[in-house]
């Protein structure tokens, strides 16, 4: 038998199980073996070298390579590999991380829960906010308000929340009329002719109000929202936005879920993404960059409001009838415990704020090709939206193929980058230097020329 990672039988696993992707073509191409990385570097199995442009999947926040978290795994896994959170029992670097977590929290936080990706800590802040209403006698507060375009996972329930046809499509989603929509504050695409961004911002709030008084305030539970919508494309709210929305939650005492599984840990120019946009969660749920990616964790935290009907609840029922076999795992605790310190050390939204000029503007150099509709973004994100035609906005169609095309011959020029639709994201590690944002630009402009060339000359039009 071939045991080689490349191996026929092991490609075949790669491609059947990839997400996101055509299982069909992809059993055809087969997939880029990636066999090591340093900093903001990946290497393949022929030795060609990409520059990583969405930090893997929004996580790698300290690139690759780091030797202090394979040093802190390696002393772990010598003093405890293993032990679970269960039965008034925790392995001690789970504690020291809830801690931690807490210390950081932009607003006052009560407690700590660690799972293992960021669709188990959004599952687990719903059942929290189902349990914590059935505590306080209103069973009938079950509805859990998220925005068309965003993302928060792939498990049943967090897919429910995720308001993007690819994930719910074929799988009989959402599973319930508890997952309740509502408007995306993406005002490039969604403003009427003659709104300017705070009227758009007042209507979608009143949208909201109107949303919850039609579905009745004493059903509705919680709203979940990303600070920057990632995967729905790099939705960067109006800087009034979560302001309106927050008052229409408290006014109806809706809770508030804030999502950082993406814009956690510096992402936005903050050390969270509620930070740089005044929100005040009631539940934080985190992933991706608490590791920096290096061993799967993922938390969620809870107020004292929350925690105190939890407990309560527990109390009452003999338990809290919670929690994964891997919840608070030591290895993966250790880790995010050094990664902290790395951030920390330096200082890293700091950092952040120092580079992301480079990026930002650098991206926003592309605004006047004839085929870029919109560049947006914020800290170590963006996006560059591809149109058909710049005066109308009007997409191509189908909408994706051009900006597949992209992805493929910036893949090409050695960068690695991901196409949302026909918006091109781009989410680098935040370690990357001003020099290495430059070679990122660079590639990315002569992908987006050779992109403009095929697009003349295969004709693509717009969607009518």
């Amino acid at each position: 038998m071939n045991d080689r990672p490349n191996s026929a039988a092991s490609r075949d696993v790669a491609y059947h199980l990839h997400p996101y992707t055509n299982a069909r073509k992809h059993e055809a191409e087969g997939p880029i073996v990636m066999t090591k990385g340093k900093g903001v570097y990946v290497v393949d199995e022929t030795g060609k070298e990409y520059i990583e442009g969405l930090a893997g999947l929004w996580c790698a926040g300290l690139g690759f390579g780091e030797e202090r978290l394979v040093a802190a795994a390696t002393r772990q896994m010598r003093a405890l590999p293993y032990y679970h959170a269960f039965a008034q029992k925790a392995p001690a670097p789970s504690i020291d991380l809830a801690e931690k977590l807490i210390e950081r929290a932009p607003v006052p936080m009560s407690k700590a829960f660690f799972a293992n990706s960021g669709s188990e800590a959004n599952d687990t802040a719903l059942k929290i906010v189902w349990y914590y209403n059935n505590a306080l006698g209103r069973p009938e507060r079950k509805k859990i308000i998220s925005r068309l375009r965003a993302y928060h996972g792939v498990t049943i329930a967090a897919a429910s929340l995720t308001h993007l046809p690819f994930v719910q499509q074929g799988f009989d989603l959402p599973v319930s009329d508890r997952f309740v929509p509502t408007g995306c504050p993406h005002y490039y695409r969604s403003a009427r002719d003659g709104e300017s961004e705070s009227d758009f911002t007042t209507r979608l709030a009143e949208e909201l109000d109107a949303l919850i008084e039609s579905e009745g305030p004493e059903t509705v539970a919680a709203f979940i929202g990303e600070p920057v919508q990632g995967a729905g494309g790099v939705i960067v709210p109006p800087a009034d936005y979560w302001a309106k929305i927050q008052a229409v939650l408290k006014k109806h005492d809706v809770l508030l879920i804030g999502d950082e599984v993406i814009c956690g840990f510096g992402r936005t120019g903050s050390y969270w993404g509620c930070e740089t946009f005044g929100i005040e969660p009631d539940i934080m749920t985190m992933a991706k960059q608490l590791s920096a990616a290096y061993v799967p964790i993922s938390a969620v935290l809870v107020n004292d409001k929350v925690y105190q009907a939890l407990a309560d609840q527990s109390a009452a029922l003999g338990t809290f009838g919670h929690g994964y076999t891997y919840s608070a795992h030591p290895l993966a605790a250790a880790v995010a415990l050094e990664t902290l310190k790395i951030y920390d050390e330096l200082d890293i939204a700091a950092k952040v704020r120092a580079v992301a000029p480079r990026l930002q503007e650098g991206l926003r150099r592309f605004a006047d090709h004839p085929m870029v509709g919109e560049v947006r973004g914020i800290g170590l994100i963006a996006a560059v939206e591809l149109v058909a035609d710049k005066a109308s906005k009007a997409p191509f169609d189908p909408v994706g193929k051009v900006g597949g095309y992209f992805a493929g011959c910036a893949q090409a020029e050695g960068l690695i980058i991901r196409n949302l639709g026909d918006s091109i994201a781009v989410c680098p590690p935040m370690i990357i230097t001003q020099a290495e944002i430059d070679e990122l630009l660079a590639r990315f402009g002569r992908a987006l020329d050779a992109t403009a060339g095929w697009v003349a000359g295969e004709g693509l039009a717009s969607v009518a």
